[in-house]
């Protein structure tokens, strides 16, 4: 978005996104609830387990994060300013969990059949898995104001994937699942090592699944940096009525 008008269009649309995915996030988790309380489900549980999915976190993380950035440019941008490094690495974080997510899912799991009484709303699977993904892939190539990130901050990017995946597997043998009443839970099939091809599987999962990451979070840094170098940050008027 290099022109004024550009900008301030693409940052409503950040906000409004940011407002979408997190009516998403809530309309999915209230339908975890009504079908738990339903069912007869630990309510608590299911809480937590909805809570501990890649997805849910990075969009709900995206949604804070896009909200940040527009409040941001509304009250404390300055002409030119680039983003603050915190929101920088931030979105650029958020930005590659969401296009991670994105892939994984359209690729892995669209597919896959849910125990019954477990299938999402239709809308805000949509809204979390492809609509804000997309959108901020999109936000990569196109947000205002993007800052020049060292490479370094590739290592705040991986940070919590790493703490997620460590988190994921001592959780998993230590939780119930509420619909199965196996002795163990995984928010995805493919890092559950009680399934086909065990602890293997796994690991070669998680090593491509991290390997997407790493490229993905790099693309996000490399064309920030490049977008700098070429003057591509876009000027924005400090007034409205001056656009």
């Amino acid at each position: 978005m290099r022109t004024a008008t550009g900008a301030w269009v693409w940052i409503g649309a950040r906000a409004a996104m940011s407002l979408l995915i997190a009516a998403a996030v809530v309309r999915q988790l209230a339908a975890s609830i009504g079908t738990a309380l339903e069912l007869g489900r630990d309510v608590v549980t299911t809480i937590a387990n909805f809570l501990s999915f890649f997805t849910i976190l990075s969009n709900a993380a995206a949604a804070i994060v896009l909200a940040w950035a527009a409040i941001w440019f509304w009250t404390k941008r300055r002409d030119r300013d680039a983003e603050p490094p915190g929101l920088a690495t931030a979105l650029a974080s958020v930005s590659t969990y969401m296009i991670v997510t994105g892939i994984v899912y359209n690729l892995l799991l669209r597919s896959v059949v849910l125990p019954q009484g477990s299938e999402p709303v239709w809308w805000s699977n949509e809204v979390l898995h492809l609509i804000g993904p997309l959108f901020l892939l999109a936000d990569v190539f196109v947000g205002p104001l993007r800052r020049r990130l060292p490479w370094r901050a590739l290592w705040a990017i991986v940070a919590f994937p790493i703490v997620w995946v460590g988190y994921t597997m001592v959780r998993g043998p230590l939780t119930t699942n509420p619909v199965s009443g196996e002795p163990f839970w995984y928010p995805y099939p493919f890092l559950n090592p009680n399934n086909d091809g065990g602890w293997g599987s796994v690991i070669v999962y998680v090593i491509g699944i991290a390997i997407a990451i790493v490229a993905v979070g790099a693309l996000v840094v490399w064309w920030g940096r490049r977008a700098a170098d070429r003057g591509v940050v876009a000027s924005v008027p400090q007034t409205a009525d001056t656009l």
